[in-house]
C-alpha cells in the first residue's frame, strides 16, 4: 500500500511541477531516406539534438547541436520541393516559448538549416504578439497560430482574436533555403 501511496505522490507531483519530459527519439522517412531526431530533453538550459540522416550518401554525417530547448516534436515532408526529405523539429525553452528547428537536405549528401524568421522583426505582423505559438506542418506548408493580446500590456488576457500564418520554402542566398510567409488572417475564437 505504501509503494502504491509513493508512486501516487511522484505523479502527482510531476503534475503539480509541469510537464515530465522525456527522452525524444524518433526515426522518420519518406521512401529509403529520412532522419533520426534524438534528445535526452534533461534540462531546457542545455541539450544536445542529435540528427542522423538515413539513406543519405555515404559522405554525410550525423550532426550534434546544442539548444537551449527541449525537443518534443518532428515533421518530414519534402518543403523545398526538390525531391529529397526535410525535416521540422519543435522545441520548447525554458520560458515555454515554442519555436521550430527545419533542416533540409541537400541532394541527400549533406544537411543544412532552413532559415526562419522572426516574427518580431515585422512590426505590423507582432502586433499584440506574446508567444504561445502552435505549428503545424501540412502538406508542405507551415501553418502558425498565436493568440493575439491587446496592444495594452499591462492586460494579462487575450483578445478574442487567433493570428493565423502560413509560410513556405523559398531559395535564399548563397544556395540557402528560407520561409517565407504567404499568407496571414485574424481568426474569431469562442
Amino acid at each position: 500500500m505504501r509503494t502504491i501511496l509513493f508512486f501516487g505522490l511522484i505523479l502527482f507531483s510531476g503534475h503539480l511541477i509541469g510537464q515530465a519530459w522525456t527522452k525524444y527519439d524518433s526515426t522518420m522517412k519518406i521512401g529509403k531516406t529520412g532522419y533520426r531526431i534524438s534528445c535526452l530533453n534533461r534540462s531546457p538550459e542545455r541539450n544536445v539534438l542529435n540528427i542522423r540522416p538515413i539513406g543519405f550518401k555515404s559522405e554525410s554525417r550525423e550532426a550534434s547541436i546544442e539548444l537551449k530547448a527541449r525537443v518534443f516534436g518532428a515533421e518530414i515532408d519534402d518543403l523545398n520541393n526538390d525531391g529529397f526529405p526535410d525535416i521540422i523539429i519543435f522545441i520548447e525553452d525554458a520560458a515555454g516559448k515554442k519555436s521550430i528547428f527545419p533542416i533540409c537536405s541537400q541532394d541527400n549528401e549533406r544537411i543544412a538549416p532552413i532559415l526562419f524568421p522572426d516574427l518580431l522583426n515585422d512590426m505590423e505582423l507582432s502586433k499584440g504578439y506574446r508567444g504561445k505559438d502552435e505549428y503545424k506542418l501540412v502538406e508542405g506548408v507551415l501553418f502558425r497560430k498565436f493568440p493575439v493580446y491587446p496592444s495594452d500590456t499591462t492586460l494579462k488576457e487575450p483578445t478574442n482574436k487567433i493570428r493565423q500564418l502560413m509560410y513556405r520554402v523559398v531559395k535564399g542566398e548563397n544556395d540557402t533555403w528560407k520561409f517565407k510567409m504567404f499568407k496571414q488572417f485574424d481568426l474569431i475564437s469562442n
